[in-house]
């Protein structure tokens, strides 16, 4: 059985040899987790347990310290294979995203898929103009979180790779 990277920190003992080499708490940040589709459809293949309602990037990230918000659409489409043909689409999805997020008192969106981080991280600007409002929602990657709870030494070169620049966030939480 092939497992996401998720599933093996979550697994056995992993969670503690993590906690026992965690340098920067995530304390303060306030987060959701989005799983968007790919580790959790088609639940047949994916063996995902809980493909409603994961919780493995929750629990490994509140493990690192970060205040993880529960709410409904951590499995909600963002429109990630529709973003040459119809972005129209991708643009509405990825709206009610930012704002369910938003709702729910998030400051960043934690990401495990990679089309679903370039979804929501290149997208935000042209969504805020149709909007009329600035959403600017720091998009990470759970490693990128994880490294940095970790003290990687070179956490702070991965945010300038970001449309929406995460440093004031974490500058703001005394994590960067």
């Amino acid at each position: 059985r092939v497992l996401s990277l998720l599933e093996l920190l979550v697994d056995d003992e992993m969670p503690g040899r993590i906690q026992g080499m965690i340098k920067r708490p995530l304390k303060g940040l306030k987060m959701v987790s989005y799983y968007g589709c790919l580790l959790v459809r088609p639940p047949k293949v994916t063996r995902a347990k809980k493909f409603e309602n994961p919780e493995e990037m929750d629990r490994i990230l509140t493990l690192m310290g970060a205040e993880m918000i529960p709410w409904s659409y951590k499995t909600d489409c963002c429109g990630g294979s529709l973003v040459l043909t119809r972005t129209d689409i991708v643009r509405r999805l990825t709206r009610k995203l930012f704002d369910k997020a938003l709702e729910a008192g998030a400051e960043a969106i934690a990401v495990a898929c990679p089309l679903c981080q370039s979804n929501l991280d290149t997208r935000q600007e042209e969504i805020s103009s149709e909007a009329g409002k600035k959403y600017g929602l720091p998009i990470l990657y759970f490693t990128e979180l994880i490294g940095l709870g970790l003290g990687h030494p070179d956490a702070g070169k991965w945010w300038k790779r970001h449309f929406v620049d995460p440093t004031k966030l974490l500058a703001s939480k005394g994590l960067v």
